[in-house]
């Protein structure tokens, strides 16, 4: 709440400093007490299965792909004759894979990279939280973000803790209205993966909107927007020279099974789930975390955020929802949507502490047991 007593979960900066700029060091704590159990839980969990946990943690899916691409870079095709898919690793960008070779490769180098990007980005997302509502509320905007049942994701070697810790920081950056680090920042986040250009479209887009309407001088808010969406576009079309084709990368993910529709596919996955229909387990929790991600779509737009956050949840949303692809896959790609858990922080942060820990507690264990069923039991893909 701000000093005015109104409802919405947003207050000006000058609100946030009036309390003082606390460390971000209790949030990074908080994190990390949520995340490391996660972890030892699931590690156990493989060794109990008779597995290795540092197999599970670092070697899962699409971990594969980028370790295979951190030791001999691109070239590599799967084809599927039962599917038709064709596989090329050329779907996956190049940031995180390149920053694991220089962590030495391997497995341990994928987590290196994944855990520091992970506390990186949970005291991004403290930053921006305590910015825009406040200390309570960016803590607790933590919590949520570590507990939600595909956080599992940040211990993994996968690509989203490098995107969140850009985007949370350039993000930061923007609302600082510190144009060219947003800019830069957004640029990198565009070579991490294809939901990077979320964080370019909100530089680009709200550089666009501070030229309308204040109409600044400045020309870093021009080279900003400009420079914000280089990186995603560089890797893109980087792809379709080598393959000889303006629309290669697009073609790639095609092959894959990816495309956009609209939300079609997410559709008829969800009528299927409501008319009871034999689907798994996964597939079920998906649609509940679509539905729930929706939900906190329009409470964040009734309390109007600040144009950056709404920009960057907006795409993310878009992308997640109306991409037709391998479903159960959404709920990750909708983890560096963390502005979607502010207005639930908000309300936390109305209740008493003891509450505030008994729901994150709550979370974190569904999400635990979440992440065991899927990375060890049902060795599902996220």
């Amino acid at each position: 709440m701000t000093a005015t007593g109104s409802t919405s979960v947003f207050v000006r900066p000058r609100d946030v400093r009036a309390v003082g700029v606390p460390t971000a060091a209790l949030a990074l704590g908080v994190f990390a007490a949520v995340r490391v159990t996660g972890a030892a839980v699931l590690a156990l969990a493989a060794w109990w299965a008779g597995r290795s946990p540092v197999r599970v943690l670092g070697h899962s899916w699409d971990s594969v792909w980028y370790l295979a691409i951190a030791r001999h870079g691109y070239g590599r095709t799967q084809i599927w004759p039962v599917t038709g898919l064709v596989q090329s690793d050329y779907a996956f960008f190049p940031l995180y894979p390149a920053l694991v070779r220089l962590a030495g490769g391997g497995e341990w180098g994928g987590l290196l990279v994944s855990w520091t990007a992970a506390a990186v980005a949970a005291v991004g997302v403290y930053r921006v939280g305590e910015l825009v509502a406040g200390r309570r509320v960016a803590l607790l905007l933590v919590a949520l973000w570590a507990a939600v049942p595909h956080a599992v994701v940040l211990t993994l070697a996968y690509t989203e803790p490098l995107l969140v810790a850009l985007a949370a920081w350039s993000l930061y950056a923007l609302l600082r209205e510190r144009w060219l680090l947003a800019a830069s920042l957004a640029l990198v986040a565009g070579l991490t993966r294809p939901t990077g250009i979320a964080v370019a479209a909100a530089v680009s887009v709200t550089a666009l909107h501070a030229l309308l309407v204040r109409r600044p001088r400045a020309p870093e808010v021009w080279a900003a927007g400009l420079l914000a969406p280089a990186g995603w576009l560089a890797y893109v079309v980087a792809v379709g020279v080598h393959r000889g084709d303006p629309a290669g990368y697009f073609t790639v993910q095609r092959q894959w099974g990816s495309r956009f529709d609209g939300g079609g596919y997410a559709l008829s996955m969800t009528w299927r789930v409501l008319n009871g229909g034999p689907v798994a387990l996964a597939t079920a929790v998906t649609v509940v975390l679509l539905g729930t991600a929706l939900l906190l779509a329009v409470l964040l737009l009734f309390d109007r955020p600040p144009l950056p956050l709404l920009v960057y949840t907006a795409v993310l949303l878009v992308i997640a929802v109306g991409g037709a692809g391998y479903f159960e896959s959404k709920p990750r790609f909708l983890l560096p949507a963390f502005p979607l858990l502010l207005p639930l922080a908000a309300v936390m942060a109305r209740a008493r502490p003891r509450s505030a820990v008994v729901v994150t507690a709550g979370l974190a264990g569904l999400g635990y047991g979440y992440g065991v069923y899927l990375l060890v039991f049902a060795k599902m893909p996220l």
